[in-house]
């Protein structure tokens, strides 16, 4: 099966940069493997994105293995944009509006 594309929204982008500065912070290692986790769960989206659960407002999401955070992503067109990557402890939908 072709990979689709997969277009980050640039608020997504940045709460993946605030985690891994937060994980830096505390211990280079796991900001390294923070970074790999999440190219990983990209690459998978795109490999497959129908693979995991609807999740809320028409999205869909990819929890990471070792990280508390997930992968919020959505169809648009013949693309996918990843829309958040979210904290599990965060109150579910704060990105509804992007």
């Amino acid at each position: 099966m072709a990979q689709r594309s997969v277009d980050l929204h640039p608020e997504a982008i940045a709460e993946a940069q605030a985690a891994y500065r937060w994980y830096r912070e505390r211990n280079e290692t796991a900001a390294e493997a923070l970074l790999a986790e999440l190219d990983q769960a990209v690459e998978l989206i795109s490999e497959g994105p129908m693979r995991w659960p609807v999740y809320l407002h028409g999205t869909r999401r990819l929890l990471l293995r070792r990280f508390p955070f997930f992968v919020v992503y959505r169809e648009v067109g013949e693309a996918l944009q990843v829309v958040a990557v979210a904290h599990g402890r965060r109150k579910p939908g704060y990105w509804k509006g992007r």
